[in-house]
């Protein structure tokens, strides 16, 4: 390679940096005629797949959406400059009916195959170099070319641009977790970390030995497969047949409750038009304010009025027959309205309570709920998993999916707003980005076979008299011990507590992070902000450790896909610049 090659690092070759690559090669024929340029991939893991999607894992571990609602490309919803090249979904791909909860490795196919697409794409003398490796830290001056430390490798690679894209990463733990840990420690017990469950050693969690476990997202979801199914149960119709090597899992969260099931039917009709009370102007009025904003006082009753209108905007015009004004007089009071009119007006426009919508009660679905035994509370959160079920794969409730394509536009506007806090990100989680319909019903037949027993919301663990102790409000005087806590969920994204050395580094040598510990960007193109808020001309990153986070690397078609509206401003941006160098240097 001649010296004045131009260079580009990447470093993360997963979703986030294949689709990185994928818009790079869709706009170098605009933006790019220079003289050649090497591409630097570093990722210890394989191309595309990267750690999430790697072959190399239990092929009972799901994606947590239907094939046909996964894609890789663009399309006109996605607002960008760049060109649309459109592509399959990964049901269209790889042959499969288009409702299939298919399994890592196939999704880990089909990104390398987009990966493998992307880098026939490029131009003409635009090579990609892979390096297996990991990246410990970057350095060089603001101005000049950038050096990138690999580990095991004593020569940096140099790069006149480097893009962060690093995916999920361990963490330290966090004060509480520390703790427990060394308690742990000190007397024997079994205490695993946030991780990716994949990756977590699961073997010192003994048959039919209790274990807490905190955490009731997706992360458990995994815990629960690999250590049923995984250790040789199986399930016929609505039973469990256990095979004996299970341990007996107690688990509790904040909610108390399993995140809510995908939805099971398709859309059918008018789409609610989203962007209506939170859009570009709002996000521009919130920016434009000299003294900021807060996300509760100013974001939220945006957001709120959002998902209203998403939710009574589909009542109205595909269940009219369940509302008692008509729509465009509902309308015309809704736009009109502060908060109290709203909750006057949906009290006499809607008459059932269970077709309005109260996002609070949707938030905390135990609130105040107390239970007079351990078991008569077992009953009652089957009897809860049960009607979201139900409520999820019925078409009657189909304002529920339009709330669905709510979230997803409002994600989508407040990226622009920067950071928001770690709240919003488990509220869309929990109502958007839930498990499959198969695995809460999976949920009950362990409930019943007495596998998978609830504790509560609330819930809250001590370490005492060497073991765990769990407790929740919602069963009073109720507890648990055991001698294995399993934190089930994945490590915050933040800075400070990066177990990656080259975060840390970069945060040591000036690079921002919001109050949440999210490395600050540009959401222009994604450069890294120092801590006076100057954009790095020569440093980017993209993913959920940036308060740029976005709900996933990849989206479901035709819902405007954030994460690739940053894929393309980012590789603009860097192929802009890596010409204009070209240019001087040829000067």
């Amino acid at each position: 390679m001649s010296a004045t090659r131009p260079s580009l690092v990447i470093v993360g070759a997963g979703p986030r940096g294949t689709g990185l690559l994928e818009r790079i090669a869709a706009n170098a024929p605009e933006l790019y005629a220079g003289t050649g340029l090497d591409i630097h991939l570093v990722d210890p893991h394989p191309p595309g797949a990267g750690r999430i999607w790697r072959a190399a894992q239990s092929p009972l571990l799901w994606m947590n959406s239907h094939a046909e609602d996964v894609t890789m490309f663009t399309d006109e919803t996605v607002e960008m400059a760049g060109p649309v090249r459109e592509g399959p979904t990964l049901h269209e791909w790889a042959g499969l009916d288009g409702r299939t909860f298919a399994d890592r490795r196939i999704q880990g196919d089909y990104l390398r195959w987009v990966y493998d697409r992307a880098v026939a794409d490029l131009p003409p003398g635009v090579t990609v170099h892979h390096h297996s490796r990991r990246a410990l830290r970057v350095s060089g001056p603001r101005e000049g070319r950038q050096q990138v430390w690999l580990e095991d490798s004593p020569n940096p690679l140099t790069a006149d641009l480097v893009v962060l894209a690093l995916g999920h990463l361990d963490a330290d733990l966090d004060a509480d977790q520390a703790e427990l840990a060394a308690y742990a420690r000190e007397h024997g017990l079994v205490h695993l970390p946030p991780d990716y469950t994949a990756d977590s050693d699961l073997t010192a969690l003994q048959p039919g030995a209790p274990v807490l476990v905190r955490g009731f997202g997706l992360a458990f979801v995994d815990l629960m497969v690999l250590l049923t199914e995984g250790r040789g149960g199986r399930y016929e119709g609505d039973a469990y047949l256990p095979s004996g090597k299970e341990p007996v899992l107690h688990v509790g969260s904040r909610r108390g409750v399993p995140y809510h099931s995908k939805i099971g039917y398709d859309w059918t009709g008018e789409r609610p038009p989203l962007p209506r009370f939170f859009g570009p102007a709002e996000v521009g009025e919130l920016l434009a304010r000299p003294d900021g904003f807060d996300f509760r006082r100013d974001v939220w009753p945006l957001v709120e009025k959002e998902l209203g209108f998403a939710h009574y905007h589909r009542l109205f015009t595909a269940h009219p027959e369940r509302t008692a004004i008509a729509w465009t007089v509902f309308e015309e009071k809704y736009a009109a309205g502060d908060a109290d009119d709203l909750k006057a007006l949906v009290a006499s426009a809607v008459p059932d309570p269970a077709d309005r919508l109260d996002l609070d009660a949707l938030d905390h679905p135990l609130q105040g709920a107390r239970y007079a035994s351990h078991e008569e509370f077992q009953n009652g959160l089957r009897e809860y998993v049960e009607g979201d079920l139900s409520r999820r794969h019925d078409a009657r409730h189909s304002p529920d999916l339009a709330v669905f394509l709510g979230l997803l536009s409002v994600y989508g506007q407040l990226i622009r707003l920067g950071s928001v806090g770690p709240w919003w990100h488990g509220f869309f989680s929990y109502l958007a980005s839930g498990p499959p319909g198969p695995r809460l019903r999976q949920m009950l037949a362990l409930s019943r076979a007495g596998l998978l027993k609830f504790v509560g919301a609330d819930m809250t663990v001590t370490a005492e008299d060497g073991e765990f102790r769990a407790s929740s409000p919602t069963v009073p005087g109720f507890s648990v011990r055991a001698r294995a806590l399993v934190e089930a969920r994945l490590p915050e994204p933040t800075v400070g507590r990066a177990r990656d050395t080259l975060l840390r580094a970069l945060h040591a040598d000036g690079a921002a992070e919001t109050r949440d510990g999210l490395l600050r960007v540009d959401p222009s193109d994604g450069r890294i902000l120092d801590r006076s808020g100057r954009p790095h001309p020569r440093r980017f990153a993209l993913g959920p450790y940036t308060d740029g986070r976005t709900p996933g690397a990849f989206t479901r078609p035709r819902t405007g896909g954030p994460a690739f509206r940053q894929n393309d401003a980012t590789a603009r941006a860097a192929l802009a610049f890596l010409r204009d160098l070209t240019f001087q240097a040829a000067a």
